[in-house]
């Protein structure tokens, strides 16, 4: 059987900088980018809202496994972006263009495909409720989450190319996005699957993929941006530290606890019957990218517990930031939420049935699960 670091260095070779442009990795982008937007078609036209979110994950996931070695598996021109500004492009942004330009033709090729399959296409645009600056809040919000995991865990000096989950962090982005900004925007957080959803419906309206590419754009830059503040050392040539400084790592827990707390918000506010799922993945993701820098607590419990625990992970000064961190980066992400909802919030108790006891229970039940 193969040693792990053997393994490691086959599957895991996208932070070396990403494969140059070569026909098989045109290829590996081509194939990878159909497979994606075909999934996405099928399960839209198909009506599958419960399940959607997940199948699209996991074509993105086996994907980005099945090809990661060949071309760096990006199936995103937000991603080849973020990539190619952090520097992580082997040919730097003519490889961008390139792979941009074979996405989005795969794209198209995949949208012709299940219409040819289904015999309809169906519309790129808001949802009905919701207005054009809501739904591309979703759009930035969740392609910065997914370029953020991307460079995170598969292109950082610390962690890129020397783990094997990087493929299951990425995929489950999609999870983590699809059910609650999903809602809302479609959920599409790639602008060859918006392209692609727009050029193939063109009878009935075109035009929204290109503030849709924009916004995802825009998301995708952000990441970068703190991408490079939580990990200084990819801003120059220095080598990762042992232990990251307090600056990273409160921007690390701010980032992660935003996240998840829109999530929750996101999902609870349009009624989604897959929130636990795409909560538990939007916490998953998140530490998945950052754990490496603060340990991803991303709640002030959790960072009490790892306190009282005596294991020298933390002191009284750092927990005590961890906390504030975490709190006001929760409390902005409900304003985020709230904003995106029409001012729309829900409010903290008991549910139906219930009264404060049983609240008791279940949150020490489960918080002591979490925590332990």
């Amino acid at each position: 059987t193969l040693a792990l670091p053997t393994t490691i260095e086959a599957y895991c070779v996208l932070a070396d900088a990403m494969a140059g442009v070569t026909k098989s990795a045109c290829a590996a982008e081509f194939v990878g980018t159909f497979l994606l937007v075909f999934t996405v078609g099928c399960n839209v036209l198909s009506k599958n809202p419960n399940w959607g979110g997940l199948s699209i994950a996991c074509s993105l996931m086996v994907g980005i496994y099945a090809l990661g070695g060949v071309s760096g598996a990006n199936f995103n021109p937000a991603v080849s972006i973020a990539l190619g500004v952090a520097g992580k492009m082997q040919e730097g942004f003519r490889q961008v263009a390139v792979y941009s330009a074979v996405q989005i033709v795969a794209g198209c090729c995949a949208a012709a495909a299940y219409c040819l399959l289904f015999g309809e296409s169906f519309h790129l645009g808001p949802a009905e409720g919701y207005v054009w600056w809501q739904a591309m809040l979703c759009e930035m919000m969740y392609t910065f989450v997914l370029c953020t995991v991307v460079l995170n865990c598969a292109a950082s000096k610390k962690i890129g190319g020397k783990n094997q989950f990087y493929g299951l962090a990425i995929g489950f982005v999609i999870v983590a996005g699809a059910y609650g900004s999903g809602a809302v925007s479609g959920g599409c957080f790639n602008p060859a699957v918006a392209i692609a959803i727009d050029v193939l419906s063109i009878t009935k309206g075109f035009g929204w993929c290109i503030i849709y590419s924009v916004c995802e754009i825009m998301g995708a830059l952000a990441a970068v941006l703190l991408f490079k503040l939580v990990r200084p050392e990819e801003s120059n040539e220095s080598d990762p530290p042992e232990t990251y400084s307090i600056q990273s790592k409160l921007a690390a827990e701010m980032i992660g606890t935003f996240v998840l707390v829109v999530t929750v918000g996101m999902n609870v506010l349009v009624h989604s019957k897959a929130a636990a799922f795409s909560i538990a993945a939007s916490l998953m993701v998140m530490i998945y990218a950052l754990g490496d820098v603060s340990g991803a607590h991303f709640n002030p419990a959790v960072t009490l517990a790892i306190l009282c625990s005596g294991r020298g992970k933390t002191n009284l000064k750092e927990a005590c930031q961890y906390m504030a961190a975490q709190v006001f980066a929760g409390i902005y992400a409900a304003f985020f939420y709230e904003v995106v909802q029409n001012g729309k919030t829900f409010p903290l108790g008991p549910g139906k049935g219930f009264d404060w006891g049983g609240v008791a229970v279940a949150e020490i039940i489960y918080t002591f699960v979490l925590c332990f």
